[in-house]
């Protein structure tokens, strides 16, 4: 079964429903998944902004008070640790996720786009990183098991690798996706969100009838 999943770095609820939907696949031992990370940005215009924390950013964006967004966050930050996530929103880094999503492109060529996602995933929600810092990029990319000139190298050019960023946009935009995570079960089904284990099951269960 292939299973593709538009998401963006930046989204706190596609790293939970990373993990509600890897739960639900040990259900089914026996079968075999295809996994396919497409990219997705809920923001292209955001900046890199490592001297703004999250909850101004927020509440700036959204025109709430400080406090109504880390009440927010708190309660993501919850929801989180309910699937076995540690989010440290009080260390993450506003950036634009571009690089990293024409890293990921990368990392899917040589088979090891989940890696990648995992650990750009747990870069940004619980250790902080700058993910448009290039040396983050590289030190992250390295981990994942990509060549340090390879990274270098889709860095270093702006085309590289955009060409799939945008055309995973584009075809997020034509079947109707509105928000991220995003999974789509051998073009047959679909959820949308970050539902509960129970819903991935489901769905599962039914395209395998």
């Amino acid at each position: 079964m292939k299973i593709e999943i538009w998401s963006d770095i930046m989204c706190p609820f596609c790293y939970i429903g990373k993990r509600q939907l890897e739960t639900a696949l040990a259900v089914f031992p026996n079968d075999e998944f295809e996994i396919e990370w497409k990219s997705f940005q809920l923001d292209p215009t955001i900046t890199s902004q490592p001297d703004m924390d999250v909850y101004t950013f927020l509440a700036e964006r959204k025109g709430m008070s400080i406090e109504q967004s880390k009440e927010m966050h708190k309660g993501v930050a919850e929801r989180a640790k309910s699937v076995g996530l540690d989010y440290n929103f009080d260390k993450a880094v506003i950036s634009n996720s571009l690089n990293a999503h024409r890293i990921i492109q990368l990392a899917k060529t040589k088979n090891i786009g989940d890696r990648m996602e995992e650990i750009f995933f747990k870069a940004y929600f619980t250790d902080g990183e700058d993910l448009n810092n290039g040396q983050t990029l590289i030190k992250l990319g390295i981990q994942a098991g990509l060549e340090e000139n390879e990274i270098r190298e889709v860095l270093e050019s702006e085309d590289l690798f955009l060409k799939e960023v945008q055309s995973d946009i584009k075809e997020a935009a034509e079947i109707g996706v509105q928000g991220v995570p995003f999974f789509v079960f051998d073009r047959k089904y679909a959820v949308s969100g970050a539902q509960p284990i129970e819903t991935f099951v489901k769905t599962i269960q039914e395209v395998l009838k």
